[in-house]
């Protein structure tokens, strides 16, 4: 991915990020866990930016996928301060992290705008 493109879908991830009071970061990464965009806020905690905590989604929805109830589409988390929304859109997993007060229907909902960009970043990413 060219480092023009590159910042283009930084914008449109920041947008995206800006229009959900709360939201302080959203990291698409592929299904180990390596980073292809983030945006964030320095407010956001190291922790949940790292490769350990963001792999973890493709594990956890490998397991739930094993009740027979289908692939695991989203999983929500809820912490004391920050909340973590996880949306898989293979190859692409989107980590979605917001304080715990933010709306986590708006932050659903942000997954019908991004469909275009992960199917954009898909292709490039199955092309190289």
């Amino acid at each position: 991915m060219h480092n023009q493109d590159r910042a283009e879908l930084k914008r449109s991830l920041f947008k995206f990020m800006s229009n959900v009071e709360g939201l302080d970061a959203i990291i698409v990464t592929d299904r180990d866990g390596v980073v292809m965009l983030k945006v964030a806020h320095e407010s956001v905690p190291d922790q949940v930016t790292r490769h350990q905590f963001l792999s973890v989604f493709g594990s956890m929805s490998d397991q739930a996928s094993k009740l027979g109830l289908g692939t695991n589409q989203r999983i929500i988390s809820l912490y004391d301060n920050y909340q973590v929304v996880q949306i898989n859109k293979q190859p692409l997993l989107v980590t979605m992290v917001g304080s715990s007060e933010a709306n986590t229907g708006e932050i659903l909902n942000l997954e019908k705008d991004l469909d275009m960009l992960f199917k954009d970043l898909s292709t490039v990413i199955q092309m190289t």
